[in-house]
């Protein structure tokens, strides 16, 4: 068996990866304080995947600029899929709020859930006026009862100097706020 030994090819390789620049900061998102409750005529709830814009679904963090360009955040990444990241958040903020069961799909548990969430989200992104918004529609399917669709339009000052990890602060209150949309108007 041969034994593979540095080469001047692989040192020239930790050399140029090493010389490439600044690398990315990945940021999460700070868990947002839940005061509000409110009671749901559901004991299990169902949410499906978030579904994101292009430009949320990447890592990449963007802002848009006041004539509502967008521009990434150069060097800088959320720490988790942001999909993924949403729905994790959305269920916990429901559970938090509502005391129901509330998970993910696909349903872990035993029997079925009383109702299925989807939430399509149109934005999901910082603005010029120092202001994340988070806007789109939600769905509520019971196993029994009337569907609901719901459109929403929030927005969450973000605090500080707008930086990474004060928009990320943003999009945590959002998430939330939405939770708490979703429990009072759909899920009543």
């Amino acid at each position: 068996m041969r034994k593979i030994g540095f080469t001047p090819f692989v040192l020239m390789a930790f050399v140029l990866s090493a010389c490439s620049g600044a690398q990315d900061q990945r940021i999460t998102v700070p868990k947002a304080q839940v005061d509000a409750t409110q009671r749901i005529s559901y004991d299990a709830v169902a949410l499906r995947e978030v579904s994101l814009p292009t430009y949320a679904a990447s890592e990449d963090i963007y802002v848009a600029d006041a004539n509502g360009r967008l521009s990434m955040t150069a060097g800088l990444l959320w720490a988790d899929d942001p999909s993924r990241a949403i729905t994790l958040e959305l269920s916990r903020y429901l559970s938090q709020i509502t005391g129901a069961q509330v998970a993910s799909a696909p349903w872990p548990f035993e029997g079925y859930p009383d109702a299925d969430i989807e939430v399509r989200i149109e934005d999901m992104l910082a603005l010029s006026d120092n202001t994340f918004r988070l806007s789109g529609q939600y769905f509520v399917a019971p196993e029994n009862g009337r569907d609901r669709a719901k459109l929403f339009d929030l927005s969450v000052a973000i605090a500080g100097e707008a930086g990474a990890t004060d928009i990320a602060a943003a999009r945590g209150q959002a998430v939330r706020d939405l939770a708490l949309t979703i429990a009072r108007d759909g899920l009543r």
